[in-house]
């Protein structure tokens, strides 16, 4: 039996996982929170020295943890940029998370290149403030020595490889990883080096991109580091998801992303196509109007948590008594209706109740969930069955109307380190190619997720009801919002 680790590196803490090579059942786990300079506090919440990260994962390596370990994989937070000098010293801080500094720096780039249809052909996804490739636009307008100094190039789960194995001089990434940072294309499996000069003002050298199951070297002790990749592609790695799973994100913002063969290509920018971590393709689409909906409802209706929201809207019907919310609180990705705000309509006397407009805010979340389904079902992405993830999928009011509203089986897992359970298979991938004993197109066949499995039932129809209603009313109220 062998064992190998799993590393998620997110924003706020490091966690391992230390698993069995063939089953994946979870033996041990270590866990540290980034150390926070007292004196930067949040003032610069964009911008960390990854030495924290590293020191993060000595402690969460404490007390032997990863003794007889054989190869370790990393996955880290997405969108960090690390910018180095010649000399392979970091440049500045890591610009991390979805910079709010950077929004200008996105406009800019999309009008640099003509249009976003024009960024969607290009490399699979529209310049947003979180992306590499717009913080680097940023940086040349803000820190122009800064930019001037800058050499190379790297993310987060690049960074902590590059480290593990003593910095040597080959720097790798994965397609995942790449696929993100706005200047490699999934579709094309390149890099558009002419995009990196367009944001930062010249060319930088980028990590060379290596396959799913490849290794990216072997620490001095003989411990081997595999490719690493993103949170969001190490996660569905560690779900174990396929051809025909989506997996919907149920957070304050809310996203969708299948397996597919093909990387998609998406004119309107709804699609962000990203690449996984098994040589597949994993087109994401985003709403910005997930759970944010159910607070809100909850603090109008004067309810202190979301467990009471819920229970409110059980005593409601479905299709809440013709009340109709459309969630677009903070604008909306899906449909890009940026400058938009939400509607409430079917106000009756017997609708203006608590308990229906409870049930319309869990209906109106999820509609909207389903209209990001249907982006993807619309380019021939198939959904048979469709993981629910977020504390809120564990909502009695969410799992009672969401099979009937996505139309599809739902799967809402256990509580589980996902992400770092998939970067722990990839190490264990990459071990056993090393090995002979694995082949270098089909990953280790772990434990699937325990998991509750949902059906829509006789259900169906009713949800489908539901559906057409909110449907009508976002046609009515933002005609052609989705031509």
């Amino acid at each position: 039996m062998g064992i190998v680790a799993g590393l998620d590196s997110s924003p706020d803490f490091t966690r391992i996982v230390v698993c069995d090579t063939d089953t994946g059942a979870v033996l041990r786990q270590g866990y540290a929170p980034h150390p926070v300079d007292p004196l930067e506090g949040n003032a610069r919440a964009g911008d960390i020295d990854p030495q924290a990260w590293l020191l993060s994962l000595g402690e969460a390596a404490g007390g032997g943890l990863l003794e007889g370990v054989q190869a370790i994989g990393v996955s880290a937070q997405q969108h960090a940029l690390i910018p180095l000098d010649a000399q392979g010293n970091t440049v500045r801080p890591a610009l991390t998370g979805g910079d709010r500094r950077a929004q200008v720096a996105a406009a800019d780039l999309v009008d640099a290149l003509g249009s976003r249809e024009a960024w969607a052909q290009a490399v699979g996804c529209v310049p947003g403030a979180a992306q590499p490739v717009t913080k680097l636009r940023w940086l040349a307008k803000n820190e122009p020595e800064n930019a001037q100094r800058t050499a190379a190039l790297l993310q987060a789960h690049d960074w902590l490889v590059w480290q593990l194995l003593g910095r040597p001089a080959r720097r790798t990434t994965d397609r995942g990883g790449a696929s993100g940072t706005g200047y490699w294309s999934a579709a094309t499996g390149v890099y558009r080096s002419d995009l990196v000069e367009l944001a930062l003002g010249h060319q930088a050298m980028l990590p060379e991109v290596i396959g799913p199951s490849e290794a990216a070297g072997t620490t001095p002790e003989g411990l081997l580091i595999s490719a690493g990749t993103g949170e969001t592609m190490a996660a569905a790695f560690g779900l174990g998801i396929g051809l025909g799973d989506a997996v919907v994100s149920l957070g304050a913002s809310g996203s969708v992303m299948a397996v597919h063969p093909q990387a998609l290509a998406d004119q309107s920018g709804m699609i962000t196509s990203l690449a996984d971590a098994t040589g597949m393709h994993l087109p994401v689409v985003t709403t910005l109007n997930a759970v944010r909906t159910l607070r809100g409802t909850a603090e109008l209706l004067g309810l202190p948590d979301l467990d009471s929201l819920s229970e409110l809207a059980a005593k409601s019907t479905p299709g809440a008594h013709g009340l109709v919310l459309l969630p677009y609180l903070e604008g909306e990705r899906t449909p890009n209706l940026p400058h938009t705000a939400g509607t409430l309509t079917g106000l009756r006397r017997e609708s203006m109740k608590p308990e229906h407009l409870a049930r319309a805010a869990f209906e109106g979340m999820l509609c909207g969930l389903a209209d990001a389904l249907d982006v993807l079902r619309a380019r021939g992405v198939e959904v048979r069955r469709v993981f629910l993830l977020g504390a809120a999928a564990e909502l009695p009011a969410v799992q009672a109307a969401a099979p009937s509203l996505f139309g599809s089986q739902v799967v809402v897992p256990q509580p589980a380190d996902y992400t770092a359970i998939g970067a722990a298979r990839q190490a264990a991938w990459a071990l056993g190619v090393s090995q002979g004993t694995l082949d270098p197109r089909n990953p280790p066949a772990w434990q699937g997720a325990a998991a509750r499995v949902l059906e829509p039932g006789e259900e169906l129809a009713v949800g489908q009801a539901v559906r057409q209603q909110f449907s009508a009313v976002r046609e009515q109220t933002h005609p052609g919002a989705f031509h």
